[in-house]
Order: C-alpha cells, then sequence, then structure tokens
C-alpha cells in the first residue's frame, strides 16, 4: 500500500517523499480514507506510531479542495491540544503536510503574549492548532470566530480530561457549528473519553489498530527498587555506570523537577528542567537545547509525557511513577519510536506500589526487577503483577525460643568449664507487609 492508493492528492504525496514516508502505518491506512469521506473518527493507537499525519493530511487535503477561502479573524480547521509542547509539535508537522499546498496553519496557546496572536488570526487562518485555555480567551476577545469551521480534531483528549480540562471542553462544545466533522485521536481511551466521544461525535467509526492501552513493543521496560530517600544517588550511579548520553527523566512535582536538577548540575552534569511554573520560552529553549544534545539530561514533569518528539531518543527514566497509569504509556512513548528501539527504567520506592500495580494492569505485563547491588531497599517493594494485585511475601515460621536457666547452662544441662555453650538462636521480628488497596482509582 502507497499514500497515493489512499487516495491523497500529489501536492501531498511529493510533501510526505520529501519527509522520508514511505508507506502509511496502520492508522494511517485506515484514518485517511476515513476522513477523506467525510465520516467521524474516534481512533486509538499506540504514541510514536503516525497518529498526527492519520488526520492532518487527509484533512489538509479537504480544506484544499473544499469550502470558501477563510475569513478574517476565522479559522476553517481547529486542532485541540493539551499542551504547549504539543501543540507546538502538531503545529510544525501539519505546517511541513502543508508545504506544497495554499493553505495557513498557526498555533496559539497559554504562556506567551496573546497580543501578536490576536494580530495574526486577523486575516483568518485555515489551520489552528490551540490549547484549550488560551481558544476560549481569543474567542472571548473576539479575535476568532468560529462559525466557519469544517474540522474539529481533538488530539490526546484523555489528557485534556486529566489536567482539568473538561468544563473548557464543554464551552468549546457550544461554541462550535453543529454541522462539522470531528475527529478524536489517542493513545489511551479511558471510559471518560469514549463518554466524551458519545456527545461530541456522530456516529463516530472506531478504530484501535494495537491493543486497549498497550506500551509500544520496540521499547524494553524494567524496574529498579530503592528507598525513596536513595533515588538521586541511584540515579547518578546508574548514569555514570551506563554512560547514559541523552536521557529524558520524569519526576512528579515541579519541586521534584528542580531538586533533582540542581543535584545533577551541582555534580557537573548537563542537566536542565521543564514544568509548568516555568515561561514558555523558558521550557522551548530546554527542548531545543536537549534535543541538539547540548543538554545531556532533561527533567521534566508530565507537562512533557506528550508533545516530545526527539529523534533516537535512547533511554527514559521515571524518577518518579505518574500518578495516572495511562501517563506512564506516553511517558516511555517517548522513546522507540517510528520503529526505533528503546529502554525505560523505572526507579519504585515501597510509596509507589499502588501505581506500579497499576500499570502493569493497565498494560497487561508484570515489569521485570532488577535489584541494583548497594542500593537494596530497606523498606521492600511489595511484588506485583498483571493482575493488579500487590502480591504478600509469606511470613517466615517464627523459631522456638531456647528454654533454661541463665550461666553456662544450655537446655537444662550443665556446662563443663572447658566447653562452649551453643548461642541461642537469634530472633528477630517478622516484619509485616502491608496490605495495599490495588482496586481501580476513584477520579475526583
Amino acid at each position: 500500500m502507497t499514500f497515493a492508493t489512499l487516495g491523497l492528492i500529489e501536492p501531498l504525496q511529493r510533501a510526505l517523499e520529501t519527509l522520508g514516508y514511505q508507506t502509511p502505518t496502520p492508522v494511517q491506512a485506515q484514518a485517511i480514507p476515513a476522513v477523506l469521506a467525510g465520516r467521524d473518527l474516534m481512533a486509538a493507537a499506540q504514541t510514536g506510531t503516525g497518529k498526527t499525519a492519520a488526520f492532518a493530511v487527509p484533512l489538509l487535503q479537504l480544506l484544499t479542495m473544499e469550502g470558501p477561502k477563510v475569513a478574517a479573524n476565522s479559522a476553517r480547521a481547529l486542532i485541540l491540544c493539551p499542551t504547549r509542547e504539543l501543540a507546538e509539535q502538531v503545529h510544525a508537522s501539519v505546517a511541513e503536510y502543508a508545504q506544497n499546498l495554499p493553505l495557513t496553519t498557526y498555533a496559539v496557546y497559554g504562556g506567551v503574549s496573546i497580543n501578536p496572536q490576536m494580530m495574526k488570526l486577523r486575516k483568518g487562518v485555515d489551520v489552528l492548532v490551540a490549547t484549550p485555555g488560551r481558544l476560549i480567551d481569543l474567542f472571548r476577545q473576539n479575535a476568532l470566530k468560529l462559525n466557519q469551521l469544517q474540522t474539529l480534531v481533538l488530539d490526546e483528549a484523555d489528557r485534556m480530561l486529566d489536567l482539568g480540562f473538561s468544563e473548557e471542553l464543554a464551552n468549546i462544545y457550544r461554541m462550535l457549528p453543529k454541522k462539522r466533522q470531528t475527529l478524536l485521536f489517542s493513545a489511551t481511551f479511558s471510559d471518560e473519553i469514549r463518554t466524551l466521544a458519545g456527545q461530541m461525535l456522530n456516529d463516530p467509526l472506531s478504530i484501535e489498530v494495537s491493543p486497549r492501552n498497550v506500551a509500544a513493543n520496540t521499547v524494553k521496560q524494567w524496574v529498579v527498587p530503592v528507598d525513596k530517600k536513595r533515588k538521586p544517588e541511584l540515579f547518578v550511579h546508574l548514569m555514570r555506570k551506563g554512560r547514559w548520553k541523552q536521557v529524558l527523566v520524569f519526576a512528579k512535582t515541579r519541586n521534584g523537577v528542580d531538586a533533582l536538577v540542581d543535584k545533577l548540575q551541582g555534580l557537573g552534569i548537563n542537566a536542565d528542567g521543564i514544568h509548568g511554573d516555568k515561561p514558555q520560552a523558558t521550557r522551548q529553549r530546554a527542548l531545543d537545547r536537549f534535543k541538539s544534545s547540548d543538554v545531556q539530561i532533561l527533567v521534566a514533569t508530565d507537562v512533557a509525557a506528550r508533545g516530545l518528539d526527539i529523534e533516537d531518543l535512547p533511554l527514559v527514566v521515571n524518577f518518579d511513577l505518574p500518578i495516572v497509569a495511562e501517563d506512564y504509556i506516553h511517558r516511555i512513548g517517548r522513546t522507540g519510536r517510528a520503529g526505533n528501539t528503546g529502554e525505560a527504567i523505572s526507579l519504585v520506592c515501597a510509596d509507589e506500589v499502588n501505581m506500579l500495580s497499576a500499570i502493569e494492569m493497565l498494560t497487561r505485563q508484570t515489569l521485570t526487577r532488577h535489584m541494583e547491588q548497594d542500593f537494596e531497599p530497606e523498606h521492600r517493594v511489595p511484588d506485583t503483577d498483571a493482575s493488579g494485585q500487590v502480591v504478600k511475601k509469606p511470613k517466615k515460621p517464627k523459631k522456638p525460643k531456647a528454654s533454661g536457666g541463665g550461666g553456662k547452662r544450655n537446655l537444662g544441662k550443665w556446662v563443663d568449664s572447658g566447653e562452649v555453650a551453643p548461642a541461642e538462636p537469634s530472633i528477630k521480628p517478622v516484619r509485616k507487609v502491608p496490605v495495599f488497596n490495588t482496586g481501580p482509582r476513584k477520579k475526583k
């Protein structure tokens, strides 16, 4: 199968050939004809399998072949993304696909001044990539009209709900014309996303080209148990032992990102960090330096779990496990992309066993554990498996206490002065393994 057989016009075929796209990926092969036919679409595929081209390429063809010229302060197609980084990445791809077409594209998001964005929108754009918050700001200031909108794309909609954009999505839904094409793409589909699709899509075609919520098989994954307080020390040890050259590290909190970056820089390691408190320009500069290998270690919160596309990134490290299990798939999906192989290492302490269990249940696989010498945890990480259960370690039977009096007697017999009495058995208290609740998390 080729892109020509999917019905794409010559300018798009030429652009894809220039970018090195030879044959359609499975999600592209199924989605492109459906989008060209005008169908609403709900598609799930593993990250790194070409989802952006699957919706953007046919969308650009529809805009080229159909509809009037874009009006002032208007957009003909809207692509919603959960983060600024993903919006930038998607827009860059759309612009590359459209290089031979008479179409305009633009991206808007928060963290930067809104005035240049308002100026840009005065002439209208054919394809607008936006984050929900900034889109609503522009709409309320009359800088953007949506009455000419033909197609809405929800990219990584599950992440938008995780980030608390449900109210924004509801507001946007009310802003849109009722007659439109809606495409929903994501690497994972939760029940909440399926409910959202039922509200926003009209008789959608459903595509799932890979098992639901499965991590890419191009990524080798394993876990290293460790005490929480020794995670920074273990990370540095593994980095030097493995001679890591370029590593993307995920931490749970903004303070955690800053603390790890400070420690690494204090050791003379070229590291930088990105999180939601940093200005967009600072975040983009850190990403650019990491992509160009000027920065060896990039530490990030889940703001970078999606939208970060680095060619041949060899390794992802989960310094902390994510609170939402689905984010694990997106984190490790930053490596092993486009047919390349990669590795994902998770440093796991006893407090994170529930998160580990949820990840294994979601991905339907038990992650291999590698114990690192001299870093064996004092607080054991209970065993888990893909069933979502925490496996309790059997208790050791208590040894019977020795009877008898004091002095040099053993078991009621006197010991001659030339003999050595056998030592009484050392009885250590059996530490109880806590029982953790591993049922499904309730979303607030």
